[in-house]
C-alpha cells in the first residue's frame, strides 16, 4: 500500500516534507521552502531507504543552534507516518 504523509515542520527554514511510504520503504520526499539544493539532495538520498533506517539516521540532527534540522523534521514525520500506519489512525 503506497500512502502519502505530510508533516508541518517545527523551527526549520522549510515549511512542510511530505513523501510516500510504500512497503516500509520512503519514496518522493518533498520539502516546501528552505535551501533548495540540500533538501533536493535528502530527498535523493533516502529515496527508496527503508523507513527505520532513515530514522536512525537522520532523528537528531540540529541546524546551527536550533533544536532541529530539516532531516530531524524528515525523521520525526516517518515515525509519525510508521505509527499511524501500525494504529490505523491517519
Amino acid at each position: 500500500m503506497n500512502q502519502r504523509f505530510s508533516h508541518i515542520n517545527e523551527g526549520t527554514c522549510s515549511d512542510t516534507v511530505s513523501f510516500s511510504l510504500e512497503k516500509g520503504r520512503v519514496r518522493a520526499v518533498e520539502f516546501q521552502n528552505g535551501c533548495p539544493g540540500n533538501l533536493a539532495g535528502i530527498a535523493r538520498l533516502v529515496e527508496g531507504m527503508e523507513a527505520e533506517e532513515v530514522i536512525r539516521r537522520l532523528e537528531g540532527i540540529r541546524c546551527g543552534g536550533k533544536d532541529s534540522s530539516c532531516p530531524d523534521q524528515l525523521a520525526r514525520a516517518v515515525r509519525r507516518a510508521l505509527e499511524a500506519q501500525a494504529t490505523g489512525r491517519p
